[in-house]
């Protein structure tokens, strides 16, 4: 009785729990909102973990690959690619030899991240204390793209092919002009003239912040939401207190809540990971085109 009721008294509370299971394992304590010292290393683990993973997944397919009747795993992988590659000559009118794998490898990449969210919430920490390491490991986030770090890691390499291909298609005197005189035009009257190049100058600025902080915030919200979730059912489960009317209700909803959010969090997982590349494509579409 006395190791029950000790037991009891150490367990941690709802809120409690959720702040642990949502706290990175870092490289240091972070002191301010905006710590570039600091890294999360459970999201750069998995992400790059994550990455080798799909690339060897995509390999082997290639080297699989056979012209007669496919088989299941060739079969997935030829309707993703046709996919990907008819949006991408949708949506980008130039040469597309790199940006077509480039949105094959996001939408895997992504897709395999944000699958990562279906595994047991508890998993790792009780792997780490079955291994003996509870202790110093004490946190693990297993979902890169539940991590604002992460996704604004990939929107910001986004960014940079944006501006990559806005030189290279128009060139760096062509790029600059457009930064200047779209969307309002230009003047020639001087005065006119650099005052809508400063209002050109400033719009641009914010369309390429704008596109990078949504396409980064997009992502994050709605897998940190769905993590977010997932702990909050199994809490009903964990409410368990005996065969009583109140645990068997909470055990009952934490079943179904948990396997129809299961269900639907299925399509959140694919439909993020599409949205992720169709915006990637049209970035880098826009880039191509001239105002």
């Amino acid at each position: 009785m006395a190791t029950e009721s000790m037991a009891t008294e150490h367990a941690p509370t709802a809120s409690e729990y959720i702040v642990h299971h949502l706290t990175h394992l870092t490289s240091g304590k972070q002191t301010n909102i905006i710590d570039l010292s600091i890294v999360n290393i459970d999201t750069l683990i998995w992400s790059i973990g994550i990455g080798i993973v799909g690339s060897l997944l995509m390999f082997i397919a290639a080297r699989r690959a056979t012209s007669g009747v496919p088989g299941r795993f060739q079969a997935m992988v030829e309707s993703v690619v046709e996919m990907v590659e008819d949006q991408s000559k949708a949506i980008v009118h130039g040469n597309r030899r790199f940006i077509a794998p480039l949105a094959l490898t996001v939408f895997v990449w992504v897709l395999l991240m944000n699958s990562l969210d279906f595994l047991p919430v508890d998993l790792f920490h009780n792997l780490f204390a079955l291994a003996g390491i509870g202790h110093s490991v004490e946190y693990f986030r297993p979902v890169p793209t539940a991590d604002l770090n992460g996704t604004f890691g990939i929107s910001l390499g986004v960014l940079i092919l944006m501006l990559f291909y806005s030189v290279k298609i128009k060139g760096i005197g062509g790029w600059s002009h457009e930064l200047v005189s779209a969307p309002f035009g230009t003047s020639k009257n001087p005065i006119f003239a650099l005052l809508l190049g400063i209002a050109n100058l400033s719009m641009q600025l914010i369309e390429f912040i704008a596109k990078t902080v949504s396409l980064a915030m997009r992502l994050f919200g709605n897998m940190y939401a769905g993590e977010l979730l997932f702990m909050l059912i199994a809490l009903m489960g964990a409410a368990w207190t005996g065969w009583n009317t109140q645990s068997i209700l909470l055990g009952g909803a934490h079943i179904i809540a948990g396997s129809v959010w299961a269900i639907f969090h299925i399509l959140i997982v694919l439909l993020q990971a599409f949205i992720f590349m169709m915006l990637t494509l049209v970035y880098l579409g826009q880039a191509h085109e001239s105002h």
